[in-house]
């Protein structure tokens, strides 16, 4: 009797033990589906391309370093750039020098029409007082009339020259600016400060225009990408305040403040990658979620949200 009690006491602890398991799993394989939504963490990545051709003489980045926007980490050559600027300086100096003298010019006409002013008037009182004749007052006044003409004839021809050469200094000062451009585009930069998460080419080799030179990413103002069912919807609004457990793996997870600031208008099918609250959900709506980056959040990270205080 005491052996068969004893035995009856072993396999109820057996049972009671082996129903302890089975809830223990069952809590932890609820606590890890008890999320809302799941994704990934994001940032906003930009490929910087050249925007010159040419040798690229440096590029001082590597994969992993960190780069501050408008700052020059490279150059491609500007040397035949260089060449023609100075060729259009010299073109413009040139053509600057050519343009005429318009005092010196008409100072002979000025100083004739001058002489013949005075001897007009002097012949006007000598005709008055009979010791000079008409028609030789008349040929001054048609000389003098012939010497304005000329002088207006050669200061509007001088007029037009002049103009004419402002226009081809302009245009030479248009081409010398867009060289100018050239050459400031040769020197490579990062239009985002981030991280290097790429280097796509290297010293020695020629850019073209278009050419892709490395890919960064800003990983201060990083996302998780989270995918909601249809039913969450209502209980979404931009600038919600969510809990995020980044998950890093082997049971490692930390919590992170988030807040929404994109909800998408339009579903789409569940990634295969991502796991939703509802299995059975095929369509889904993108959700990005800002998170404040301490510096251990990576892209392509996984990411759990959390509604409500779980």
């Amino acid at each position: 009797m005491e052996r068969n009690s004893l035995e009856n006491i072993i396999k109820g602890g057996s049972c009671a033990l082996v129903l302890l398991v089975l809830l223990v799993l069952l809590a932890s394989c609820s606590s890890k589906t008890d999320y809302d939504a799941q994704g990934t963490f994001e940032a906003t990545e930009v490929i910087v391309s050249a925007e010159g051709t040419g040798k690229i003489l440096s590029l001082n980045i590597e994969q992993g370093d960190s780069v501050v926007a408008n700052c020059p980490i490279g150059l491609i050559d500007t040397l035949q750039l260089s060449l023609q600027y100075k060729e259009l300086i010299s073109q413009k100096e040139a053509l600057l020098k050519s343009r005429p003298d318009v005092s010196a010019q008409v100072a002979s006409v000025k100083q004739e029409i001058a002489g013949t002013t005075i001897d007009r008037d002097r012949i006007a009182r000598l005709l008055k007082e009979g010791a000079a004749t008409q028609q030789q007052l008349d040929n001054l006044n048609t000389r003098l009339n012939s010497l304005q003409g000329q002088l207006q004839a050669l200061l509007s021809t001088m007029q037009n020259n002049t103009a004419n050469l402002d226009e081809q200094a302009s245009a030479l000062d248009s081409r010398m600016a867009s060289i100018q451009d050239q050459i400031s585009k040769c020197v490579i930069s990062s239009p985002i400060s981030g991280t290097v998460l790429s280097k796509l080419a290297e010293a020695g080799e020629v850019a073209t225009f278009g050419k892709p030179l490395f890919k960064v990413a800003d990983m201060d103002n990083i996302y998780l990408r989270a995918y909601f069912t249809s039913d969450q919807l209502s209980g979404l609004s931009l600038g919600q305040k969510v809990k995020v457990m980044a998950d890093y793996g082997g049971g490692n997870e930390k919590e992170y403040p988030g807040t929404i600031i994109f909800i998408a208008t339009q579903s789409e099918f569940t990634p295969k990658t991502i796991q939703t609250k509802d299995s059975r959900a095929n369509l889904v709506y993108a959700v990005k979620i800002s998170v404040p980056n301490d510096g251990l959040l990576k892209i392509g990270l996984t990411g759990n949200v959390y509604l409500n205080d779980k």
